[in-house]
């Protein structure tokens, strides 16, 4: 499916979130236009107090907007009530929280298949579907852990197991690798990779420029704004070979043009021994500048005889 036909899953048009009233009154979001179509993966960036983890709350169904509408599947989303949206949460979008968002009275396994709750699957289903999803982050061992029992990188490893838990079609990630050392981020990284291939739409808020080379579209957020964003990129036409070339004019002056191999443009020995005999004849004072013009001689003369 070529990008001209993808099918959008999510439309904002001017969405808007403010906080406080009056004097105290701040917009988090001052009116985002923005597209996503099925199988992209958005890569949101910018910095702190940007408004990037306010979007992604209100694209999880977490929160909702103060002005604009939100089509999800091309349905708005200010008609839903509050149980048809966990139920949407529930089939249809994962989120991996910035800060976890464990129970913490529940063990991991037990937290991996909670949002498999409430789509009626048996307890027995549920906890060997958990199993499943935390042995591909390599968490085997640590199924009966406490989350308080973990490390930072393992509470996020389980964090975004429990996202994927249900296979979401829509995956929003709040930096899914901001506690993670460098090779289970790639471990991550790998993973989400892997579902978008799979056709799964991915949109992930980072810090990270690495991270950006893993996404198909990159959006740059300022002041609550969309400053910049890869989708709006148009390249310029190409040559007739597919490839950008540069052009030159014929009038131009070729820089690096290819010399004649019988022509040459240095000095002979007896130019430069009058350029010298000019300069030791000027007024000026014969110096370093001399010196450094004899030992050249000295040197056009050794080549002259090889």
């Amino acid at each position: 499916m070529t990008k001209k036909h993808m099918k959008p899953v999510i439309e904002l048009r001017g969405l808007k979130k403010r906080f406080g009233v009056g004097n105290a009154e701040n917009f988090a979001l001052g009116g985002i236009d923005l597209t996503i179509n099925q199988g992209e993966f958005i890569a949101i960036m910018g910095p702190s107090g940007c408004g990037k983890t306010t979007l992604l709350n209100i694209l999880g169904l977490l929160d909702r907007a103060t002005e604009g509408s939100y089509l999800l599947d091309g349905k708005p989303v200010h008609k839903f009530g509050t149980m048809k949206k966990a139920r949407i949460r529930s089939k249809s979008i994962g989120i991996v929280f910035q800060n976890f968002n464990m129970v913490q009275r529940l063990n991991v396994i037990e937290n991996v298949a909670l949002p498999l709750t409430y789509t009626g699957m048996g307890k027995i289903r549920r906890l060997k579907r958990a199993s499943e999803i935390l042995r591909t982050f390599h968490l085997s061992e640590r199924e009966y852990y406490m989350p308080w029992q973990l490390s930072g990188g393992q509470t996020q490893r389980v964090a975004i197991a429990r996202a994927l838990v249900n296979n979401p079609s829509i995956i929003l990630a709040d930096e899914p690798t901001g506690n993670l050392d460098s090779k289970t981020s790639h471990l991550i990284m790998q993973e989400l990779t892997d579902l978008h291939k799979q056709g799964n739409t991915i949109i992930m808020v980072t810090h990270n420029p690495d991270l950006t080379a893993y996404a198909s579209r990159v959006i740059h957020m300022v002041d609550g704004f969309i400053d910049s964003d890869t989708a709006d990129y148009t390249p310029e036409p190409s040559a007739s070979d597919g490839k950008r070339s540069l052009s030159i004019d014929a009038d131009e002056p070729v820089e690096n043009e290819v010399l004649d191999p019988t022509k040459t443009t240095e000095k002979t020995t007896e130019e430069a021994v009058a350029e010298l005999d000019d300069s030791n004849s000027s007024t000026g004072p014969v110096g370093s500048a001399t010196k450094v013009k004899k030992v050249k001689l000295k040197n056009l003369r050794k080549r002259d005889r090889k």
